[in-house]
């Protein structure tokens, strides 16, 4: 099975176009140590030849571009990229698909309410229906990804919900809560011989979470923010963590610490926000989550199981 992160940052990428933060100008000035990411998806494939992606960025052309194996290889017209699974329908997760609109065939795997997402929205619509298919998927069941002609492609994946929220446009006028539904999901992805999970958005680690996650080759999980409160010291927001549904890296009740007891071959942060630390190369964060035997995904990283 191969992996490839597409991109590695939360909603807005690294640097942010309207961020003027002392990281995002390191990363803008070419700063070495302060590499610039797009926004989180990645891509899996077991021929090198089929890809799915996993969430459509709204950098996704960039990250085409970047990626050559996900770049047309014969005819006038074609792509390696077979399918998107969604995992929510955030705007950092959905508008990519637009960038697909020039009628390629290809499947969108969702749960039901993340496709009432996008059946609801017209602008959708430029994803012809008679050639793209919106394939709504049962969570707790194994879904095959196919090939385009109907062939297995090597991939299953099964969608569960995680502690999150609904989508920051879907939101009322008051905070929603945190819960576990169809519009926050994780997806695990099987290959032929090996496991992993894609989990850019999770709020808080559950016992049903941990349980699943045991033995993993690899996890994909939400580094939004360092601490839950750091865009509020730091100035550039006004929200927690938790108010935006993420869980932090650092303490008590953070991704690191959910861990420590949870046996997992590769532990990888992404869906981190230009506000988090772990970003710097050279910073005491990034080096703590090393020590704690994590890494951090950056665009182009390869993971081969």
């Amino acid at each position: 099975m191969q992996l490839r992160v597409l991109g590695a940052a939360a909603g807005g990428g690294f640097p942010q176009w309207n961020s003027n933060a002392p990281a995002c100008r390191r990363a803008r000035s070419g700063d070495p140590q302060a590499q610039p990411r797009t926004q989180a998806s990645i891509a899996v494939s077991v021929d090198g030849d089929h890809w799915f992606l996993f969430n459509a960025s709204p950098d996704l052309r960039q990250q085409i571009e970047a990626t050559p194996c996900l770049q047309p290889s014969h005819g006038l017209r074609s792509s390696p990229i077979t399918g998107v699974v969604l995992t929510g329908g955030d705007v950092d997760a959905i508008a990519g698909l637009l960038t697909l609109r020039e009628r390629h065939a290809f499947t969108i795997y969702a749960t039901t309410a993340i496709l009432e997402v996008l059946d609801t929205n017209p602008i959708f619509e430029v994803l012809a229906r008679d050639i793209v298919v919106r394939q709504s998927v049962t969570l707790g069941e194994q879904t095959a990804l196919t090939l385009p002609d109907g062939t297995p492609s090597g991939l299953s994946i099964e969608l569960f919900a995680v502690p999150g929220k609904v989508p920051l446009y879907l939101e009322g006028d008051t905070a929603p809560p945190i819960v576990e539904s169809d519009t926050t999901v994780a997806a695990m992805i099987n290959g032929p011989a090996r496991h992993l999970f894609f989990i850019p958005g999770c709020a808080r680690m559950s016992e049903s979470l941990a349980r699943r996650l045991q033995g993993a080759d690899a996890v994909l999980f939400d580094g939004t923010l360092w601490t839950d409160d750091e865009m509020l010291r730091s100035g550039v927001g006004s929200k927690t963590g938790q108010r935006m549904g993420h869980m932090s890296v650092s303490g008590p009740n953070g991704t690191m610490a959910a861990f420590r007891t949870i046996d997992v071959r590769r532990k990888i942060l992404l869906h981190i926000n230009n506000s988090n630390p772990v970003l710097l190369d050279d910073s005491r964060e990034r080096a703590t989550v090393a020590a704690a035997g994590w890494e951090v995904a950056f665009d182009g990283m390869e993971i081969d199981l």
